[in-house]
């Protein structure tokens, strides 16, 4: 590594670090366009969606209580806009998702989709536009965590699919509910929940449709924290707090060379090769002066010993 690091530009470097973290590896949609109209869209009560920022942490839920927050065309629009505003935001570092009223999102909306198929804007190449359910095509350069309550079915669970990490109250129901009514799963359900709790365990869900309680979710890796009833919303803001106190490019770097090695690496050697690569730039830009930090006794014992993670 020291040879390595004698022949790099630490300038040169570090704009390698900055291009590489900052871009999406996913697609963001026009996102210049989404980012227009969420000027002049309103993120109050009444909408489908609502947004509210706490620090670098942003929080976004989905705010048809009255319909268990099954997604709506409109909803589905709003979440892409909200998620695509999040990742370009350099001030921003960690989303929220969740559900407001009691439930996590039961879904797409049948009820709309009863109406024919005129209501789904269904972009048929997942590289050109989003998903039934909004965002889900994305991958984000930035952890997203999801505040689990109550229903998380269907397109809904493939929603909690897209977070990094999911917080999933005690009485929560999961599963792929939609299988009962013939409605398949084209929101990354059967791309992303293999790869979360393995092939086996991912086809018992595919196949029957049954519900999963949080503790069985917890068991196989589809939830990462269990909490009491009414309280993963604030579980998941804390949680987000503390990943966002992290060095950014470091954790960046590392997150995005977990989801390279899962989704696209094709060997081992490959994988191994952009760890290093995206790791190298890290070393020069964040942890030359993090190890100068630690050295001096600065941010030692007492952060660790505190760290809920």
């Amino acid at each position: 590594m020291a040879l390595a690091l004698g022949r790099m530009s630490a300038n040169g470097a570090f704009r390698r670090a900055i291009l590489s973290l900052n871009s999406v590896k996913g697609q963001r949609f026009n996102s210049s366009t989404l980012n227009e109209e969420r000027k002049t869209t309103s993120s109050g009560t009444n909408g489908p969606v609502v947004s509210e920022r706490r620090g670098t942490v942003m929080l976004i839920g989905i705010n048809r209580p009255e319909a268990r927050n099954a997604v709506n065309r409109e909803t589905a629009r709003r979440l892409t806009e909200e998620l695509s505003a999040f990742d370009q935001d350099n001030s921003l570092n960690v989303a929220v998702v969740y559900g407001v009223g009691g439930n996590f999102c039961a879904g797409f909306d049948l009820k709309e989709l009863a109406h024919g198929s005129d209501s789904l804007e269904l972009e048929q190449d997942v590289s050109s536009g989003p998903g039934p359910m909004g965002p889900s095509r994305m991958r984000l350069s930035k952890p997203l965590i999801a505040a689990v309550s109550g229903y998380a079915v269907a397109g809904g669970l493939e929603l909690a699919l897209l977070a990094d990490m999911r917080v999933v109250e005690e009485s929560s129901i999961m599963g792929v509910f939609c299988r009962r009514f013939g409605v398949p799963l084209i929101d990354g359900g059967t791309v992303r929940l293999p790869q979360l709790i393995g092939l086996s365990r991912a086809l018992d869900l595919i196949l029957t449709g049954r519900p999963v309680k949080a503790q069985e979710a917890l068991a196989f890796g589809l939830a990462n924290r269990v909490v009491p009833d009414g309280q993963a919303l604030q579980e998941a803001l804390e949680l987000a707090e503390q990943v966002s106190a992290f060095p950014q490019l470091c954790l960046r770097a590392d997150r995005n060379s977990a989801y390279h090695a899962v989704f696209d690496s094709t060997s081992f050697n490959q994988a191994m090769q952009y760890e290093t690569d995206n790791g190298i730039p890290v070393i020069i830009a964040e942890a030359i002066a993090g190890a100068a930090k630690f050295s001096s006794g600065v941010g030692r014992g007492g952060t660790f010993s505190k760290s809920k993670l």
